[in-house]
């Protein structure tokens, strides 16, 4: 273990104290290490319009990104459940994963016991920026570049069409 990840657990309990949630009550904390061994904390910090609240782990990257860092290794969770760990949602994973898919998500519980799984293990299948370069439809209405419809494939073992 990376002799930074238990100061990592700390601080993300810590940042739990600095959280706006009058809403919602939900407490979260993050800390962010970077591979330089730069730290960037954040917190929830919720919103009346609650579509604009962002959660503790995206502002912790935004931070880090505002300041040039783009390289992670960890980042720790921590909120207020006592008997299960922290996870982050479907929008903070698909943040996490922009940054790669081979570093560590340490997701806690108030006692500083963890879980701990790679951000590829969390949002397997995920939508990166390598998927924006993949091959695409050539005029956006359903024809492939070489002519078949998109909605349709041909069968190799008897060359019928089967809907996809």
């Amino acid at each position: 273990m990376d002799k930074q990840i238990p100061y990592l657990l700390e601080l993300c309990r810590e940042m739990k104290d600095r959280t706006h949630c009058p809403y919602s009550k939900f407490r979260v904390g993050a800390a962010l290490l970077c591979e330089d061994g730069t730290i960037f904390t954040g917190c929830n910090v919720e919103n009346a319009s609650y579509g604009l609240t962002i959660c503790a782990e995206r502002t912790a990257i935004v931070k880090a990104v505002s300041e040039g860092h783009k390289d992670f290794k960890a980042i720790a969770i921590s909120s207020d459940m006592k008997n299960s760990f922290i996870v982050p949602c479907g929008a903070c994973r698909q943040v996490l994963a922009e940054f790669g898919t081979n570093w560590d998500v340490y997701m806690t519980k108030p006692d500083l016991t963890y879980h701990k799984m790679s951000v590829g293990e969390l949002l397997p299948m995920s939508f990166l920026p390598s998927s924006l370069g993949e091959e695409k439809i050539a005029n956006g209405r359903g024809h492939l570049k070489n002519g078949i419809e998109a909605n349709s494939m041909m069968t190799e073992d008897n060359g019928s069409s089967a809907e996809m």
